[in-house]
Parts: C-alpha cells; structure tokens; sequence
C-alpha cells in the first residue's frame, strides 16, 4: 500500500516531485472507490459496465477519440480504427453473460463453489496504438471484477488516453459512483513513473511494446503482459482463394498494420501461388519488384536489424514514397517476395505496417517447417493461421505451431481477439504463454481480473485402486 509522499520519495528517488504528490493522490483516491465499489451487487456492475461502454463506443464520440487519436499520434487509419468500437461491444457481451460477484461458479460433482472476489488497484499500460480501446476494453472487465484501474498512457497518446477515461468518469458520476474507480496519469508518464505505479498496484496489464511488458515483470506485481507478433497465414490447396485473399486484405490493412495480428507472412502452396498473388492484387496488393524491394527494407530496417519508427503503421503509398518509389492510389498494401526465412532475412521478421512477405512451399512438411523458422525469428507464441479445408491439414498445423491461437479461415486480425463469429474470448490483450514470455497463452479477460474464493465440501471417496492407477507397473508383492 502506498504511504506518506516522503516514503515515496524514498522509494522512489527517480520521480519528481510532482510524479510523487500525483502517485500518492491517484493511490489514495483508488484505495476509497476500490473500498465502495467492492461492495456493489452483480445488477449494479452490470449496469455500471453499460453506461462506461456506451460513454465511448457510441458511433459519434469513438469519431472523435479516432480522430483526436490520430492527429496526436500520428499513427493509424481512420476508416479501419473506427471498427474497433464494436471490439468494445464484444467486451461487454462477453461481460454481461457471466457472474462476478458472490457464487460464481457450482461444479457439484466435486463439491466445489467458486465465489468472485476483486484483484484491488490495476495498473493498465495503455499502448499508442490503441489509446481508446484498451482503457475502454479494460474498463468494462475491471469494473465488472469490482476493481479500480489507474491508466498510464502512452506518451505518445496521452492526450486520447485521457479523453477516454474522463468520458467514462463522467457516466460513473452520473449513476452516483465514485469516478475514481477509474483514474488516468496526468502528469508525465515516463518510465519511471510507470515503474512506481505497477510496483505499487496490485495487478498489472501491460499491453505494448516487449521492452515495455519486460519492465513490467520486474515490477514485483503479479502482472499479464503480452508477446510480440509475426502472424504467418498457411494457405494450402483446398483454400478458396478469393476469400483469402480478402481477408488477407482486411487484417493486413486494419489501422495500416499496426497490430500484432496483422497478417505478416503467407506460405502459399505452389499449385495456387500464381492465383494466389492475381487475387490479392484484385483486393489492393502491389507486388513490389526486386529493386523496390531492397528500398523499403532500407526504410523499414537500419543497419542492426532495428524497425526504424517512420515507417511503422503507414498507408502503402507513404511506405512506398519513403523508399522513393510511388504507386497507386488504390492500393492498400504492398507485397514482397520473400527470399528466405531466419534473422538476416529482414522481411521474415515483424512488419508492423502495410506490408506482406509471400512465400512459396510445395510438401506441406515444407510448409510446417517454413512456420516453425518465421516463429523462430519472432512472434514465438501469439498467432497464426491456415486456410484450408483439410482437417489432417489443420490438425497438424495446430500440433506444429509454437502459438497460443490459431484461425481458420478468418481475417487473423479481426478474429484472434474475439470476434461475433468465432468463440474466442473479446479482448485488446493476447497472452502468448511461456513461448512470448507471458504467464498466460490465453485471451487476457474476466477471468484474469478477478480473485477466486474455492469452497470445498466433502464428496464420496474418489480413490481408485493401485491396480488401476499404476496398471502394468504395479507389484503387490513390493506393497508388502
């Protein structure tokens, strides 16, 4: 628990002045509401997490945070980011189906109940380029556990972030709640102060960059971060081409490519690979020659292997203009041939723009191993994809792949997060297990907010016999 500013300040020597009177207010005001709002009923949550999205996710104010966020950040497309309000409407669904307060779960056969309890205070790291829909997103879960959050923004973002938050603080105010169950750094959110916050919480949930989730597993907080991404898409013979091809599109495009699920790489069979690049050529792809291929892995990457920030998250044709060449203007990614796949193979590595690196394979094996390579150089654990109609073909890829998730047949970008087609859980946050450095592999939602009360009754005895339990091995004769 926090104490006085003068603990702080020792305790925290790098803060400011200022950093330490805003740690200690923002702790003291969440310690009050987390106090008030650990005793509402599951109907007051409930209502509570309906007016907070609907604050935000409206048609006509999420406009204006995209468009506010874009013009601070820089980052972004408008068209595609305005989609992700629904993401937030996903949240709340997923939300209000389930309980959070007093009994939560009966598994009678075993005698258990599982009763809902909050975490407390959650430092939420919000990245730059979801600068609106994590607080929101993260929001709804929290207040749903009976938890407060304490938002530390982008840098870059800050402004968004805090527009955010200070809509969904007014629809608490006027249901009568304390609207410090959500708080937002004002000040400056540097590293060291977002160091002191995530100490000083009692969960963490660091969404961002990996230098930015590493910190927060230091911090000596129990926290969910999350990997980094290279999402590979296998498509293979049986796959209907056209669609595909559109939601390559889709995902690749999505808020120029900025997110960790944006398609990255495709291992097309070669049976279909000519079609293959026709119809994503239909959908808006330019096919980038060799000489235009060399410049943008000059403006993508510098000499050391490290993405170069200008080019992160453009449209295609400001990727192209950076590499000095133009194209179209109804093109809305770029594709590269890729030649070959490890570290010193830059575009077998994470784009994080409008970019897709195509690859050709003709066994499958080949194509198995060709993914296990892509996720060797990046994005071990977070997601991937296949195309196909061949359940053996999916099976194996799913025995293959170092990843948490998987789509078929899906718009990965659109559909690893949750979405109203598939049964994934709704979130802005992909656990990418041991393989990302994550504690998790799962979607990052409800149930990672909350603390569980186990209630254990008695039940007839479940005990079988050593026969059965140690089959050929057992020897009574060694019991004697």
């Amino acid at each position: 628990m926090v104490q006085n500013v003068k603990v702080l300040k020792e305790k925290y020597p790098d803060l400011t002045d200022e950093q330490v009177l805003e740690l200690e207010e923002v702790f003291r005001k969440a310690r009050v509401a987390q106090k008030e709002i650990e005793q509402f009923d599951q109907e007051k949550v409930d209502r509570l997490i309906r007016t907070v999205a609907w604050s935000v996710a409206n048609k006509q104010t999420f406009e204006k945070l995209v468009d506010f966020g874009i013009k601070e950040t820089g980052l972004g497309d408008p068209v595609s980011r305005m989609n992700k309000r629904f993401k937030i409407r996903g949240v709340l669904r997923d939300a209000l189906r389930q309980k959070s307060v007093g009994i939560v779960e009966e598994i009678p056969e075993k005698g258990i109940v599982k009763y809902g309890k909050p975490v407390g205070i959650i430092a939420s790291l919000v990245p730059t380029t979801n600068p609106d829909l994590t607080p929101a997103g993260t929001a709804i879960y929290a207040i749903k556990a009976r938890d407060v959050v304490i938002f530390s923004p982008h840098p870059r973002s800050k402004q968004t972030t805090a527009k955010t938050v200070d809509l969904m603080r007014a629809a608490l105010e006027k249901e009568g709640v304390n609207p410090d169950v959500l708080q937002c750094l004002k000040g400056n959110p540097n590293r060291a102060m977002s160091m002191a916050l995530m100490s000083e919480a009692d969960l963490v949930l660091a969404t961002g960059g990996q230098n930015m989730v590493r910190r927060a597993y230091t911090a000596g907080t129990p926290a969910y971060g999350v990997g980094a991404g290279n999402s590979t898409m296998l498509i293979d013979e049986t796959a209907d081409i056209k669609e595909a091809a559109r939601n390559t599109m889709e995902s690749k495009t999505s808020d120029f490519g900025s997110g960790c699920s944006a398609d990255g790489n495709l291992i097309i069979q070669a049976s279909i690979f000519d079609e293959m690049v026709e119809e994503l050529q239909n959908v808006g792809g330019y096919l980038a020659n060799e000489e235009e291929k060399v410049a943008l892995e000059k403006v993508m990457w510098d000499e050391n292997g490290k993405r170069l920030a200008d080019t992160v998250a453009v449209a295609a044709q400001d990727l192209a203009k950076a590499a000095g060449f133009e194209i179209p203007e109804d093109r809305k990614f770029i594709m590269v041939i890729g030649d070959g796949i490890g570290h010193e193979y830059m575009f077998s590595h994470e784009k994080l723009t409008t970019l897709l690196a195509l690859y050709k394979y003709d066994d499958f094996e080949e194509a198995l191993a060709m993914v296990r390579g892509i996720f060797e150089v990046g994005g071990k654990g977070h997601s991937c994809g296949i195309y196909s109609f061949n359940e053996d073909h999916i099976h194996r890829h799913a025995l293959n792949a170092p990843v948490s998730r998987i789509m078929v047949r899906q718009p990965n970008s659109k559909a690893n997060a949750g979405s109203f087609t598939n049964g994934m859980p709704m979130t802005s946050s992909l656990g990418c297990g041991t393989w990302g450095g994550n504690v998790t592999s799962e979607n990052v939602s409800l149930k990672h907010y909350m603390n569980y009360t186990w209630v254990s009754k008695p039940i007839p005895e479940d005990r079988p016999s050593d026969e059965e339990l140690f089959g050929e091995f057992y020897d009574p004769e060694l019991e004697k």
